[in-house]
């Protein structure tokens, strides 16, 4: 599970980011409302756990803006005030619940599993482009009626280009999102990953020769066929 945690306090976040961390989530963390935004409109994630009082553009805004636009990633939100107005403004504009400070971190991760297991149904985790279906919860991918075996790190990446057919990622998003942290920019391994996925769909007759499903974009880096 990948999170964005918009969070300026040093204190709240470098905790819970670790709790994060133990418990195998991929966190990326920014600590003013601007980055926030921007993370969360140009990024890929399954939770975002947004603090209402921010530097630059505050929580409710970053909130009521990604809802207009579309973004449906579940959004939890941070707060130290009491308020009654505040915690039913933000869930008024989006918001898929509240915590808050100070708090366990052990109740933001329940906080964030019963969202999820709330959204896990079958329109959230089939994902189906043309003749690929991948199931997230079985980790499944069935091509031409027949089970695809992909390796975790294969899958996670198909399943990230998946949802977004048509949008080109570079080698260095890709990078930080399947493999969860910074590799040398000259390293191959996103390329090489690509190629056994490409040999695996074809071997079992999803992509005819020159049609893989995966197009590069030259000096860019890859996207998911979009069909018409």
């Amino acid at each position: 599970m990948r999170l964005l945690l918009v969070e300026d306090e040093k204190k709240i976040a470098n905790f819970v980011c670790a709790g994060f961390t133990e418990r195998g989530f991929i966190v990326d963390h920014c600590n003013n409302g601007n980055d926030g935004f921007h993370r969360a409109s140009t990024g890929s994630y399954d939770v975002i756990v947004l603090d209402i009082m921010l530097p630059g553009r505050d929580g409710l805004s970053i909130l009521s803006e990604l809802r207009k636009v579309g973004n449906v990633t579940p959004i939890i939100l941070l707060t130290a005030r009491n308020e009654l107005d505040d915690r039913i403004e933000g869930l008024a504009l989006g918001a898929d619940d509240y915590l808050a400070k100070p708090f366990f971190v052990e109740e933001l991760v329940a906080r964030i599993q019963a969202i999820f297991r709330r959204i896990s149904g079958e329109r959230h985790n089939v994902i189906t482009v043309g003749e690929l279906r991948l199931d997230r919860l079985s980790r499944e991918v069935i091509c031409c009626d027949k089970t695809v075996d992909f390796t975790s790190r294969e899958f996670n990446l198909i399943e990230y280009l998946m949802r977004t057919p048509g949008h080109v990622f570079t080698r260095t998003q890709i990078l930080e999102h399947v493999w969860g942290y910074d590799f040398d920019p000259s390293t191959n391994v996103v390329d090489v990953c690509i190629q056994r996925i490409r040999k695996k769909l074809a071997s079992i007759g999803g992509a005819a020769e020159g049609e893989s499903p995966i197009e590069s974009v030259r000096g860019v880096g890859y996207r998911f066929r979009k069909l018409p």
